[in-house]
């Protein structure tokens, strides 16, 4: 029998893991808004309450669950928000969240270039998840990030 060499850490970085109301509805929208594409889903046979889903948006990955009160796992939704914003980087920002919006995302941020070299946007979702997208413009050397910034607030 062969042996295979298990890598310690599979990905580089980290992986948020959504807690959600409605896990199906959230994976349909995030499909329909983002792009998202499912990659596991694991659900309880006797309430039908999912349990873990991964999803890839664009070259990220996300997953989530349903809420589990009774192992305080507990959504934005119970909580009355989240102090968490997700920042991903995607090929085209304008079009990205144009379609997250149309899909119901809310739009708290439109897109526009940023002082740091990023063309961003913010939505929130459905379900009580902060999201920036974002669209790598220009490499910003440091000394030039602080002057910008700096400028900023003068």
């Amino acid at each position: 029998m062969a042996t295979t060499t298990v890598t310690a850490i599979p990905e580089r970085g980290a992986t948020p893991y959504l807690c959600v109301k409605d896990a199906a509805a959230a994976i349909r929208f995030y499909v329909e808004a983002f792009g998202a594409v499912e990659t596991m889903r694991l659900t309880e046979p006797t309430s039908g309450r999912i349990g873990h889903a991964e999803l890839r948006i664009d070259d990220a990955r996300v997953m989530l669950a349903e809420e589990y009160p009774e192992m305080n796992v507990l959504s934005p939704m119970t909580l009355g928000g989240s102090p968490v914003t997700l920042h991903l980087y995607v090929t085209d920002v304008d079009t990205f969240i144009a379609r997250a919006v149309a899909a119901g995302a809310r739009l708290v941020r439109p897109v526009q270039d940023q002082f740091y070299g990023d063309r961003a946007g913010r939505v929130v979702d459905p379900f009580g998840h902060a999201w920036v997208f974002a669209t790598h413009r220009e490499d910003v050397a440091p000394a030039e990030l602080e002057r910008r910034f700096t400028a900023l607030y003068r």
